[in-house]
């Protein structure tokens, strides 16, 4: 990793199951209530009994690639402990490999997350901290080498179907095939692309294939989804539980279910094209769900993703739960280690496969977040570790940002007063064992001073690494900067 990556740890210990488990229930993150904490060189064994390529030093032929992306999802999946919510393709991805259960995205908007997992760099670094559409315009920073660039100059033969969220050009993230779509990125009309794409003779190289799905993004019901207002459905414990989340969630179950259906007929198409055992496919969403107090905050909520991998000739094990903290930035350097591709110097993130192979080393103890830019100036970083979350404010502005389409719903509506009754604090602390929901801030208490004093000395540290912009002061939008070149244009004509 780069020297400006930021002070990163791994955790001695991971989540796991164990045979017998069966009947007991389930409890915390969906887990079976008998999951217990033990040492990574137990639950690794896996891997390493297995003699697959992943604990493998020897030349191989390199796996295609697939990488699959919703919208605004963030762990609301039936593998995540939804009960009340019917995904089994993606359930049973998670079934057959690898889910980390306490992976996070760098930031709780679409484009600079996507970014970090794009570059391996933080939003700041790689030059989106906004959203990368008009009349925004965010892009990416001058000499930043998305993915696809990345490994296609590695052999790869790269391919986009659906959307992209990261460049205002798309001919600036190098993949040599863009798959054009009609309207929005539905999963329903991506899938059937994919299905035809590989039904057609290939070309015999390793591909790169990037799938963006434009579910869960709102407003739901697009597509084939339809409202079926349901009354026993899983609400997540920091919105209201009544009716109108209720309505909210019966629509986001349809639009789940269906980017579900979609993702099942890409592996589907993986399965009959032969090539689903030697293609390491990734899951994993940009940020959290596109709620209030959740899309747009540095609370869990917004920052949690779903991640999964699978891949069985490589050695992959099936229905392991890694819960380690990772972040969305770690997902291309590791990606990139295991095809043995070269790692670009400046990727600030960090490879978690010695983390699959079993081997000991000091690894990410914290996870660091960020929100620029998205509705509007609302400048903000966070460091996040096992037990705490610390945000660093650096505006006064309505205590949570919700977004236009997030305030069409209907909890926001019935509830106004919860998000835009205050403003935000300088500083956040939250005991993440006592107070999972983040509800009670207690910096600036004299019971945590020592914690709040270290963990502000590593987020400085982390910004100062990573050079964040907000360091040399408040951060100017490209629609500042085009003003005022709007403004010397007329002033020399």
């Amino acid at each position: 990793m780069s020297g400006r990556g930021g002070p990163d740890r791994w955790p001695s210990s991971e989540i796991t199951t164990h045979s017998g488990c069966e009947g007991e229930g389930t409890g915390e993150n969906g887990l079976p209530a008998c999951a217990s904490y033990l040492p990574h060189e137990i639950w690794i064994a896996a891997i390493v009994e297995s003699g697959g390529v992943l604990n493998s030093k020897q030349p191989r032929a390199r796996p295609h690639v697939f990488l699959i992306t919703c919208h605004d999802l963030g762990r609301y999946l039936g593998c995540y402990g939804v009960q009340t919510l019917d995904t089994p393709h993606l359930d049973g991805l998670a079934a057959a490999g690898i889910r980390f259960s306490n992976a996070f995205s760098t930031a709780s908007g679409c484009s600079p997350a996507r970014t970090a997992l794009a570059t391996g760099r933080y939003p700041h670094s790689a030059g989106v901290m906004g959203l990368a559409h008009l009349p925004f315009g965010w892009d990416l920073a001058a000499g930043e080498r998305h993915a696809a660039e990345i490994l296609g100059a590695a052999g790869y033969e790269t391919h986009l179907f659906g959307l992209q969220h990261v460049s205002m050009h798309i001919e600036r993230l190098g993949f040599q095939h863009v798959h054009p779509f009609e309207g929005t990125a539905l999963s329903e009309g991506v899938s059937s692309q994919i299905a035809d794409f590989l039904g057609s003779s290939l070309s015999g190289e390793p591909l790169y294939v990037e799938v963006n799905l434009e579910e869960v993004h709102r407003p739901y019901g697009e597509g084939n989804a339809f409202l079926n207002v349901k009354h026993d459905m899983d609400i997540p414990a920091y919105l209201p539980s009544d009716s109108s989340s209720r309505l909210e969630f019966s629509a986001l179950h349809e639009d789940v279910q269906q980017a579900d259906a979609g993702v099942g007929r890409v592996l589907k198409s993986l399965d009959e094209a032969g090539l689903a055992v030697d293609t390491l496919v990734i899951f994993t969403t940009d940020h959290g769900l596109a709620m209030p107090r959740a899309k747009c905050t540095l609370y869990d909520p917004g920052i949690e993703i779903a991640l999964l991998m699978r891949w069985p000739q490589g050695g992959l094990p099936e229905a392991l739960v890694v819960g380690g903290l990772v972040s969305n930035v770690d997902v291309l350097p590791t990606l990139l280690e295991i095809l043995g591709v070269p790692m670009p110097g400046d990727v600030q993130g960090r490879s978690f496969l010695p983390l699959l192979r079993g081997e000991s080393i000091a690894g990410r103890a914290a996870v660091y977040a960020e929100k620029t830019y998205h509705s509007y100036y609302d400048p903000m970083r966070a460091i996040r570790t096992e037990r705490h979350k610390y945000i660093r404010n650096f505006e006064t502005s309505f205590a949570v940002e919700v977004p236009g389409d997030v305030q069409l719903g209907s909890i926001f509506r019935e509830h106004v007063e919860l998000y835009h009754g205050s403003q935000h604090p300088p500083t956040e602390l939250y005991d993440l064992h006592a107070d999972p929901l983040e509800q009670r801030n207690v910096a600036g208490g004299e019971s945590h001073v020592e914690i709040e004093r270290e963990l502000d000395s590593e987020l400085w540290t982390w910004m100062e690494q990573t050079d964040d912009p907000l360091l040399a002061g408040p951060v100017v939008s490209p629609s500042y900067r085009e003003a005022l070149e709007a403004r010397t244009r007329v002033g020399s004509e």
